[in-house]
């Protein structure tokens, strides 16, 4: 066991407020617990590793935009030793569901086949981690034993699932030593590039000359790992994608807080939700396409984002090549419009300007629901509660499809913003009684990652 004091100061000084570390030393003790019944030593390295609010960016960062970000300081502590042989097993302490995969008998030619593990919960997360890392680091020594415990609600648009993929690679990674060998030096030299191939190794994408394998089988970005390893306390983050930019960082204004909303409506990328959020990302890649066949000439551009900057007139020469395509003219549009949105949202927060945000999460909520098309009556009907009830500025996040709905309100003190939390979650209680998962909660910002402990 490692002495809660020390931990405390060490989510302390990486930023976590005060407020929320006694939370977090509970859950170091439930995921303590559970390591020291699953594992024969102790654990040898910890780390926090949060959830994210998408502020601004709706489907934005696969197509190379713009998302501003902030991460919460709700997530996992995960906790990780080595072991000799080349199992990783890993345990939920909560449940005590577990997972086992044998890093050393995963058959070559299975890398590109397509995850056979349909089990609910993380264990396909487990195999889609270590299935990755042994392609691209052959003979390495990945066993090991993690445990983790989360405060972080499932599939409810706060990146439950990528930051536990994030903290699972990022145990398995240091624990056996990636970071020093020469295919992670020469494809991974900043954490940008860490969240770009930390995004890879979920959507199975290649990463530079890292060969891609089956991720979980939804077409996501990356902005969800940037905030995970990049977000810093009390600040919201202005990042675009592919590849992943880290532009500027602006504090939240005093006495404003978030609140978010859950559903109760899970919404899991790589489950229920998967198909609807992979058309989004299809789209784009038509329009992608169809832009570089007639561009042929060119190198091909990375992404939309990319060829809409790459001359005067890109956006009027890609809508005269749409023909017949209603959608795509759509999706083009929403992509403009969300992509402008983030860098003004940016601007309104460091000008504490309350009215410039109301306007431009109306819009952002507006066109999801009318051009995107990802939202259902629950998240429609929070946004709009949020408002009615005194919120400047409310909008859904995440991939749609279920998830949540961020809310920012005047709070002086805590209590306010806990107050508006309780008559939220209450008035969307009374019009949706059976989603008993529902929840809304007062949020500071928080860091990313933090390493709590390791050898010395």
């Amino acid at each position: 066991m490692h002495p809660p004091s020390r931990l405390a100061v060490a989510l302390s000084e990486g930023g976590l407020p005060e407020d929320e570390i006694p939370g977090k030393l509970a859950l170091l003790a439930s995921a303590e617990q559970a390591f020291a019944r699953f594992a024969s030593g102790s654990a040898e390295r910890g780390w926090w590793v949060p959830g994210r609010i998408e502020v601004f960016g709706k489907h934005t960062d696969y197509a190379g935009g713009r998302s501003l970000l902030a991460a919460v300081p709700r997530g996992f502590i995960l906790l990780a030793a080595r072991r000799s042989d080349s199992q990783v097993r890993v345990l939920e302490a909560a449940s005590g569901a577990e997972a086992t995969i044998d890093s050393a008998a995963i058959p070559a030619d299975s890398f590109d086949s397509p995850i056979a593990s349909v089990a609910p919960g993380f264990r396909r997360y487990v195999e889609v981690v270590v299935r990755r890392l042994a392609r691209n680091f052959p003979g390495a020594a990945l066993g090991a034993d993690l445990a983790f415990a989360s405060d972080l609600p499932q599939a409810a648009g706060l990146s439950s699932s990528s930051a536990l993929t994030v903290g699972m690679a990022t145990a398995l990674s240091r624990l056996s030593g990636l970071e020093e060998r020469p295919e992670w030096r020469a494809a991974i030299r900043t954490r940008e590039d860490l969240a770009g191939y930390f995004a890879c190794v979920e959507n199975g994408a290649d990463f530079g000359t890292l060969a891609g394998s089956a991720g979980v089988g939804a077409l996501t970005g990356s902005e969800d790992q940037t905030a995970i390893l990049s977000c810093r306390a009390g600040t919201l983050s202005l990042c675009s994608f592919l590849p992943v930019v880290h532009h500027e960082d602006v504090a939240l204004p005093a006495g404003w807080r978030f609140v978010v909303a859950t559903s109760g409506v899970v919404a899991e990328k790589a489950g229920n939700a998967r198909e609807r959020y992979n058309r989004a990302a299809r789209q784009v890649a038509a329009l992608l396409d169809l832009w570089n066949r007639a561009r042929s000439e060119r190198f091909p551009e990375p992404s939309l984002a990319a060829a809409l900057a790459s001359e005067p007139g890109a956006e009027g020469a890609l809508r005269a090549l749409l023909d017949e395509k209603p959608e795509l003219h759509v999706r083009l549009t929403h992509f403009l419009r969300e992509d402008a949105r983030a860098p003004q949202a940016m601007r309104a927060f460091r000008d504490a300007d309350e009215a410039a945000l109301g306007t431009l999460s109306a819009a952002s909520q507006r066109d999801a629901e009318e051009l995107l098309g990802n939202q259902i009556p629950e998240t429609v009907a929070l946004a709009a509660l949020a408002r009615r009830l005194g919120a400047f500025a409310a909008s859904s996040f995440g991939a749609g499809f279920g998830g949540g709905v961020w809310a920012l309100v005047r709070s002086p003190g805590a209590d306010e913003a806990d107050d508006f939390a309780r008559r939220w979650i209450g008035a969307y209680r009374e019009l949706y009684p059976r989603h008993l998962g529902a929840d809304a909660f007062a949020t500071s910002l928080g860091p990313g990652l933090l390493e709590l402990f390791r050898p010395v």
